[in-house]
């Protein structure tokens, strides 16, 4: 239904359009690596689809009127495999959301047998927020269900690359969720007001995505400057 609502809307992104205010540049990040198999990552495009889409977050989304959000997802998984699933884009309306939802849900599995890369994804999440619209705000949005085992580690990426005006949040998925949320409020989440959520497994992701855009919606440090 959802992808049905997506090609029916039909027509570019809304990416001519960016004449308002940005308020929040947003990046997400997608981990695809080994540790993540067919099922779990069909949940997790499916679940960040339909979180989209719901309600409370297209809400989050349009809640400053004449002051957009701009959104990009990728996924990574070890050093050098990062795909862009939807470039910048800005958020304009509803429309915009569903049709962000359709390509996603239409596009392929960039990776599938490589590592994870956590340092890595996070630099290449800083890179492209360096080079994103000027917004007040840019936020990353890092999710994975495993620790560093590949490239750079997180602390290198943090002190590298460009993270002096970026808030880095994290999503955590699996049964080693609070270990692994220990390690990403220890090594990886960044900047002011950032934070950690946890989805009990993939098939939780679709809630914890949800929750997770609500929160990092919101105005934040820099906002009414």
């Amino acid at each position: 239904m959802l992808l049905a609502l997506a090609l029916a809307l039909g027509g570019p992104l809304a990416g001519a359009a960016a004449a308002q205010d940005c308020r929040i540049a947003l990046s997400l990040g997608l981990d695809v690596s080994s540790s993540v198999d067919a099922a779990e990552y069909r949940l997790q495009t499916e679940g960040l689809a339909h979180a989209l889409v719901a309600p409370e977050v297209v809400a989050a989304f349009l809640g400053e009127p004449g002051r957009t959000v701009t959104l990009q997802v990728y996924e990574w998984s070890g050093r050098g495999q990062q795909v862009v699933r939807q470039d910048w884009v800005p958020i304009l309306g509803e429309a915009d959301l569903a049709r962000v939802a359709g390509r996603l849900l239409a596009s392929g599995r960039g990776f599938s047998n490589f590592p994870t890369a956590l340092g890595e994804a996070m630099a290449f999440g800083a890179l492209a927020l360096a080079d994103a619209p000027d917004c007040v705000e840019h936020k990353l949005d890092i999710s994975g269900d495993g620790t560093s085992n590949d490239g750079i580690s997180p602390s290198e990426a943090l002190a590298r690359f460009p993270f002096d005006r970026v808030t880095v949040n994290g999503l955590v998925i699996g049964s080693s969720r609070e270990a692994l949320a220990r390690y990403y409020q220890r090594f990886v989440i960044h900047g002011p007001g950032a934070f950690v959520e946890a989805a009990t497994d993939y098939s939780d992701f679709e809630q914890a995505m949800r929750r997770k855009l609500e929160r990092e919606l919101q105005p934040g440090r820099f906002a009414g400057r």
